[in-house]
């Protein structure tokens, strides 16, 4: 296989993975009751937990700033520092 070819399969495949990650981001179930009721954007951990209760599994802070997951039913929950950054749901 050429090197060009190859550049090109890969600059193809990196393009495809670009669509499906926004497609599922634009895809997200609504956060309401009639969807996936979870955590907004700036949520202390403790609001989470009152609102959520305790996660199934607690992934312990990597990095700089601490990044922290809580796994849920259904959604995993990220916090920088004691607030929410962002919460994915599980497809």
């Amino acid at each position: 296989m050429s090197l060009a070819l190859a550049i090109a399969i890969a600059a193809s495949a990196s393009a495809q993975a670009d669509v499906l990650l926004l497609d599922a981001i634009t895809t997200a179930p609504a956060n309401s009751e009639s969807g996936v009721l979870r955590p907004r954007s700036g949520a202390s951990m403790t609001q989470v937990q009152d609102k959520f209760g305790p996660p199934t599994t607690v992934m312990d802070a990597v990095g700089e700033p601490p990044i922290t997951r809580w796994v849920y039913p259904g959604y995993t929950v990220y916090f920088e520092h004691q607030n929410v950054i962002n919460v994915v749901v599980h497809r």
